[in-house]
């Protein structure tokens, strides 16, 4: 259920370090574009320690800002800084150590450097770090006691990633005792922020009552919401409450038009219903060819009711109909 998603990188958090009158001025030019006039100052007051102008100039070089980009002089730039308690050089000499960019991967040394921002309350860093101990990666164990409490902080400072990988925690008990309605406190913080997971999370929990009371009404408000940013499993789930009448007016048209868009991303279940409908000719004109389409790429996902209805469906087709059906399935796999 959770994202692992590194938080924005090469970003400045803050240009309110004391600094050398040169790093001033070299942050102005930076921050007007003139690169060349920030390249000189910055320089001067890298080489003569000062960790904010080293700091830029390591993004100046991993972005490729009016110099050529070089991560190995961001690595160094970065370097320099990072012991002196630049927090954005911290997380950025964590993010290239994580990721192995322009430098070979360690993830020891990368949580090093996390841990020294994220005590500084840098909420990426701080998801970052609670994302490593979640999967345990390279020398660092597994510890979600240890992934929770870094997910809290983050969450706590409005971190959109943080709340939903925190609600998802919670949801199934992991790293922190587990609390439902606490899973959609965290959920509705991310959804409320245009996260489709935590959308569709949400209508998950209104529709089978878990955290909060069952309300179909609800669910399928939160899974319009995530199926509208095209998340496959919410729009499958909202064709289901069309093709119900849960939550919303029965309407066969509506779960056509949502199993589609979810089949067509490969969601097996949307597969499966929406091979039913043309089975059916519910919604859409009845097409045995176009059921056995969606119902061979849903059983070919293991969908086991998938299966047992491409069986019966098979009986009424001829050899010629269901060679042309395999063709069609073959052709949207290859797309």
């Amino acid at each position: 259920m959770l994202k692992h998603l590194a938080a924005a990188l090469f970003v400045l958090v803050s240009l309110s370090t004391p600094a050398l009158a040169g790093t001033n001025e070299g942050i102005s030019a930076y921050q007007s574009g003139n690169y060349g006039a920030a390249l000189h100052e910055l320089l001067l007051a890298a080489d003569a320690g000062d960790p904010m102008a080293q700091t830029v100039l390591g993004f100046m070089y991993v972005n490729g800002e009016g110099v050529p980009q070089d991560n190995a002089l961001a690595l160094k730039w970065f370097g320099l800084a990072a012991p002196q308690g630049n927090v954005d050089a911290q997380h950025n000499l964590a993010y290239m150590y994580d990721t192995g960019l322009g430098v070979p991967r360690n993830v020891l040394e990368a949580v090093k450097w996390y841990k020294l921002a994220a005590a500084q309350g840098r909420a990426d860093s701080q998801f970052n770090l609670a994302n490593i101990y979640q999967t345990g990666e390279s020398g660092v164990p597994r510890d979600e006691l240890e992934a929770a409490k870094w997910y809290m902080l983050a969450a706590q400072q409005g971190d959109v990633e943080a709340e939903f990988s925190l609600g998802a925690l919670y949801f199934d008990g992991r790293g922190v005792a587990r609390n439902e309605a606490e899973a959609v406190k965290w959920f509705t913080l991310a959804a409320h922020e245009h996260h489709a997971e935590a959308q569709y999370n949400l209508g998950v929990a209104y529709n089978t009552g878990r955290g909060v009371p069952a309300d179909n009404v609800e669910a399928a408000r939160w899974f319009r919401m995530a199926a509208e940013q095209g998340y496959a499993a919410a729009q499958a789930n909202l064709g289901l409450l069309y093709d119900h009448g849960q939550g919303v007016p029965q309407d066969d048209e509506q779960a056509v038009k949502w199993y589609a868009l979810a089949a067509d991303q490969g969601e097996p279940y949307a597969q499966n219903s929406l091979g039913l409908m043309y089975k059916a000719g519910y919604g859409v004109p009845q097409d045995d060819v176009i059921a056995y389409k969606w119902l061979n790429l849903a059983a070919q996902q293991g969908h086991a009711g998938a299966t047992k209805a491409l069986a019966s469906l098979a009986e009424r087709m001829t050899p010629e109909k269901i060679e042309q059906a395999r063709k069609l399935t073959s052709e949207w796999r290859r797309k």
